[in-house]
């Protein structure tokens, strides 16, 4: 994982977003372990700050919504998980 994040670095327009769905995914996957966060710089020498940093831009672009709380903080991991259950939404379905 840590080579794909340096590739979405440098990367630049559809492929940018390309390869941050590949990460998102593939974090999503083990988004029932726990500590999420620890797990993944365990395993991958992945920091928090990079999968959020990937989230957001995904939701800049609008191919991603960031589950929120009622009080509006951002809830990474319970989007996360929401993505592992549903790989592909129904909007995805529809627009293609």
């Amino acid at each position: 994982m840590r080579s794909e994040i340096i590739k979405f670095r440098l990367a630049k327009g559809s492929e940018k977003i390309k390869i941050a769905w590949v990460i998102v995914k593939r974090a999503s996957r083990y988004s029932y372990e726990e500590p999420f966060w620890q797990f993944l710089k365990r395993k991958f020498n992945v920091r928090e700050m990079e999968i959020k940093e990937i989230m957001r831009f995904l939701e800049e672009k609008g191919e991603l919504e960031i589950l929120r709380s009622r009080d509006g903080k951002h809830l990474y991991v319970s989007t996360l998980k929401k993505i592992s259950r549903n790989p592909v939404t129904l909007d995805k379905w529809l627009n293609r």
